[in-house]
């Protein structure tokens, strides 16, 4: 009987001892589960703590970047203007010599290459010409500074520019004429306001290769003096030209002397009765456009 009893204990209760230490370790396993949420816990307030100066930080940027749009802004706000202190080539289109500064409304010459052989400054706003406009610019054989304000020339803007061969100053508001390189051939002073006074007796007489002179449409009360023999067109249309003599265009003293190069002169639209002055025009070619009776 003891036997029986001995074997039951041992089969009953000695597997309940035995699986006494996974109490134990359930209850480990609690201890960690608490840790790991008191740690969680930690680890969310800290979160929240970083979140929070994270959201402050990205106010500030927010707010920073908010007032760089704003500033943005207003610089787009801000009209265009034409920068016409930019470099001549950025300003004005250059080509292999050639200067155009079109339309673009500069007020002054602007600073150009030194190899420029053309320059066309067109349609803009220049009022005045300075000798410092063309110190260091030899190279030039052509400038038209058509359709600009023009008041003021100074003298010897154009003096150095002894390669200089065509010279527009058309459209402009000049009283008189500028002293003009000596290898010219056209001078185009159409459309000014240039009275007799304001040229100079002697101002063509040098001028050997002139072959076309534009002075219509101005305010001239006499044929300009001496022009010279290599004259082939002239315009003086439209100005206020009363006189005639016999040397305004030949030699009254040599009756077989023969202007052989002149082609055209114009004069409709002044004050004059050409028919009145026959003997003017003995040495030419072609009689004169203009009114005869």
């Amino acid at each position: 009987m003891k036997t029986l009893q001995t074997t039951f204990f041992l089969f009953v209760f000695v597997p309940l001892v035995n699986t006494a230490p996974s109490i134990q370790q359930e209850s480990l396993q609690f201890y960690d589960y608490d840790t790991a949420v008191t740690m969680r816990s930690l680890i969310q307030q800290d979160y929240e703590m970083q979140s929070k100066d994270i959201r402050k930080d990205g106010t500030n940027v927010s707010l920073d970047i908010s007032l760089r749009l704003q500033g943005d802004d207003s610089e787009r706000n801000v009209p265009p203007t034409k920068d016409t202190n930019l470099p001549t080539c950025l300003l004005c289109v250059c080509l292999s010599g050639s200067v155009y500064c079109e339309e673009i409304d500069i007020e002054a010459v602007p600073p150009l290459p030194k190899e420029t052989a053309y320059l066309y400054a067109r349609f803009n706003k220049i009022k005045r010409i300075a000798v410092s406009d063309f110190a260091d610019i030899t190279t030039l054989r052509r400038i038209d500074f058509s359709g600009n304000r023009i008041e003021e020339i100074e003298d010897g803007a154009f003096s150095k520019l002894l390669l200089l061969e065509e010279l527009s100053l058309a459209e402009n508001r000049l009283l008189k004429l500028p002293v003009l390189p000596p290898k010219l051939t056209t001078f185009n002073a159409n459309q000014n306001r240039i009275k007799s006074r304001g040229i100079k007796a002697n101002a063509f007489k040098k001028l050997t290769n002139l072959a076309y002179l534009y002075l219509g449409h101005n305010a001239l009360e006499s044929v300009p003096l001496n022009l010279p023999e290599s004259l082939r067109i002239l315009h003086l249309q439209y100005n206020n030209i009363t006189t005639i003599t016999d040397d305004t265009f030949c030699k009254s003293n040599n009756t077989r002397y023969i202007r052989t190069r002149m082609d055209e002169i114009r004069m409709e639209g002044n004050p004059i009765l050409l028919a009145k002055h026959v003997n003017a025009f003995s040495c030419l070619r072609t009689l004169p456009v203009g009114t005869y009776y």
